[in-house]
């Protein structure tokens, strides 16, 4: 009888640990999350991976990479990957177009690039009768190269060729090669690129434009069919930016992990510092409406829109209100 009554003590706790793993494992969605740039302003996405945020909020992320954020809206609006870390412009000019993404968080919201040019070019007038090279038309990286160029004094399409290249590394190797002069990228290509003797002809951050660039984005439908889902991912982005703000170690991890673990800790560094501002990464999450007029004033050909149209801030103000982004930064 002493062995019987030993053996269902020794049992029960496995029996315990057997039911109640079935429940957590149970609670995790699977999910694709796309994203379209090997750079910092992906970093939400990546830090909550790597840090575990993802699975902690329920959710097993599979984070999938397009080169640009017109093939990445293409999977959003499909349901493909249902939500995505894209470019402002790309859903801006989706829902032009007829679709129903929506923003549902801030991600980086100024134009945090860079025009470089081949080492031989050190001045916007030598990019006189040249090339720049772009994701795709219509992308930020398009937007971007086309408003630096008139603030260094060029017209595009007149002075200086557009090309369509493709990703940031492609960009960055055609410049090199001498198929195009000059390029826009952010950090880290951007401080990659200056290490392999590209010059800086236009510094974005410093001309202070008001921009939402890459953000977290989904389908209204999706919001109806899945909202907790999106509640748990907003939570998660939320998460993760203040891992970004207050976590150097693992903020360099994921960078290490996505841009790859051969580049130098400096440039992993610089492009975390460079994050490091409200300007850049909001804190709260709000997608910038002052960021969407910006692109609107350039997208809408002649349509009726205005920033709301394009915006579903109730996550990000469900977890505002509730006093618990507040309440992660007063933790020490």
């Amino acid at each position: 009888m002493f062995r019987m009554k030993t053996f269902n003590v020794a049992i029960l706790p496995v029996a315990l640990l057997l039911g109640l793993a079935q429940p957590v494992l149970a609670q995790l969605t699977r999910i694709n999350v796309g994203y379209s740039a090997i750079s910092g302003d992906a970093m939400p996405a990546w830090v909550a991976k790597d840090a575990g945020i993802f699975e902690r909020n329920g959710l097993d992320a599979q984070l999938v990479f397009f080169t640009g954020g017109t093939t990445a809206v293409m999977a959003l609006v499909s349901a493909d990957t249902p939500i995505a870390q894209i470019a402002g412009p790309a859903v801006v000019n989706s829902v032009l177009a007829g679709s129903d993404s929506v923003l549902i968080a801030g991600g980086v919201t100024s134009l945090n690039y860079y025009l470089l040019s081949r080492p031989e070019i050190k001045t916007p007038e030598q990019l006189r009768g040249g090339s720049v090279a772009i994701s795709r038309f219509g992308s930020a990286s398009d937007f971007i190269a086309r408003y630096a160029l008139s603030k260094v004094g060029l017209t595009p399409g007149k002075d200086v060729t557009i090309v369509q290249i493709g990703s940031t590394t492609a960009r960055v190797d055609a410049t090199l090669t001498g198929r195009v002069q000059a390029t826009v990228v952010n950090p880290p290509a951007s401080i990659i690129a200056q290490k392999r003797g590209m010059n800086v002809l236009a510094d974005l951050p410093k001309l202070g434009l008001v921009y939402q660039h890459t953000t977290a984005a989904t389908t209204r439908k999706y919001i109806r069919e899945h909202p907790d889902i999106v509640r748990r991912y907003v939570k998660a982005q939320v998460e993760a930016v203040h891992r970004i703000y207050t976590d150097k170690d693992a903020s360099l991890r994921a960078l290490a992990r996505y841009i790859g673990r051969n580049v130098e800790r400096d440039v992993l560094e610089k492009t975390w510092e460079n994050m490091q501002s409200e300007a850049v990464l909001p804190k709260k999450q709000y997608p910038s409406l002052e960021g969407i007029k910006t692109i609107l004033a350039s997208e809408t050909k002649g349509k009726a829109a205005k920033p709301e149209d394009f915006v579903d801030s109730s996550f990000i103000r469900e977890l505002d209100k509730s006093g618990y982004i507040d309440s992660l930064y007063k933790k020490r």
